[in-house]
């Protein structure tokens, strides 16, 4: 990364609501080769060990609606230090630099942090319904892992984004909380 330039980040799961970092942009973007999974088992944050929540990790294919945030350079290395704690403890996701597209056509790389799909949390393989019984028994550190799928859905309705995936397991959710 240039010292001189500004970062791009582009966050399209918890980052979008909760980036824990000072920035000077949020743009509505989208990421072109990776798409939006519930693909990550947590063992930590939305789940444990034992009983592992589900959280979403950029897989391999198609595009990616979310949020770039634009971070001045001079705050750069502090935010880099502070994503690498947050995203890079468990290595289950790489840092990589990807092209993004915003909705004025206008486009730039930014930071983007990709499953792992050799690490041993990646869950790619897992069906629906299998996902939607992780996501249901989820609870760690950062709270009900159902509250985690709950939140992201809000925040990408807020974009006027639509996940298929995503949307459907909320709507599960709230059934089985009404139930």
């Amino acid at each position: 990364m240039d010292p001189s330039s500004d970062l791009w980040i582009f966050g399209y799961g918890s980052l979008m609501w909760q980036p824990g970092f000072a920035f000077d942009e949020l743009r509505p973007a989208r990421l072109i080769g990776c798409h939006r999974s519930m693909c990550i088992y947590s063992h930590h944050w939305r789940g444990t060990p034992e009983k592992p929540g589900l959280v979403l990790g950029l897989d391999t294919g198609g595009s990616c609606r979310g949020v770039a945030f634009r971070v001045a350079a001079d705050r750069a290395g502090e935010t880099l230090a502070y994503l690498h704690e947050r995203e890079l403890r468990n290595h289950v996701y790489r840092e990589v630099t990807r092209p993004i597209r915003f909705c004025d056509g206008t486009g730039t790389r930014a930071l983007a942090y990709v499953a792992d799909r050799t690490h041993r949390q990646y869950a790619g393989a897992l069906g629906p319904e299998e996902r939607l019984a992780l996501i249901s028994q989820g609870q760690g550190a950062g709270g009900p892992n159902r509250d985690y799928v709950l939140n992201t859905v809000h925040h990408l309705r807020q974009l006027g984004v639509k996940d298929t995936e995503l949307e459907w397991m909320a709507s599960r959710l709230e059934a089985l909380a009404a139930a």
